[in-house]
């Protein structure tokens, strides 16, 4: 899997940006990133993120991207840093006040107007809302309760549950398509 920490916090800092510059909860921004994927996947066939989705007590969240919020990979964070600060208590915030949407390169038009729209639907909400709001499965029936641990959710699971009739073919596009950008990476 081909992650890109930097896009993953490019999305972040987006949502800071919708909040007025301010930091953003940790649980509320994981959840935003997840159901950005999700309706993404909804909307375009495909996830803003190269991620891990996993059910976790709290819910599903995008598994790397809550890594690098928690600080995982220190030093090397491959751009991580340049967008949000570390965090502090249970906010996660931009790196520097000068932060524009024009500085958010990895993130495309599209990618954007589907932020627009999830933090137009859930940006209000607060982070035990969304929180419950994602345990409900008649909003999010891909998450299982992980009993305290972590569980893989599946993409296949994910276009299911979005509505997707052929789930399992879109999955499988979306992960060859993965393959492909992971090989070209490299050269």
């Amino acid at each position: 899997m081909n992650f890109n920490a930097r896009k993953a916090a490019q999305t972040i800092a987006y949502f800071c940006l919708k909040n007025g510059g301010r930091p953003v909860n940790v649980l509320k921004a994981v959840k935003l990133v997840y159901i950005a994927d999700r309706e993404s996947i909804r909307h375009r066939g495909h996830p803003i993120q190269n991620d891990r989705h996993v059910s976790m007590p709290h819910g599903p969240v995008n598994s790397m991207t809550l890594s690098f919020i928690d600080g995982i990979y220190g030093d090397n964070d491959f751009g991580w840093s340049d967008f949000l600060s570390d965090r502090q208590n249970h906010d996660i915030g931009l790196a520097r006040s000068s932060i524009s949407v024009t500085d958010l390169d990895e993130l495309s038009r599209a990618d954007l107007g589907q932020l627009d729209a999830v933090w137009d639907q859930f940006g209000s909400m607060g982070q035990y809302q969304l929180r419950d709001w994602t345990h409900d499965r008649n909003n999010v029936p891909e998450w299982e309760d992980p009993d305290g641990s972590s569980r893989p959710i599946a993409l296949e699971k994910i276009f299911e549950a979005v509505g997707y009739p052929e789930s399992s073919e879109h999955a499988a596009e979306v992960k060859s398509l993965r393959s492909v950008d992971e090989v070209f990476s490299r050269v």
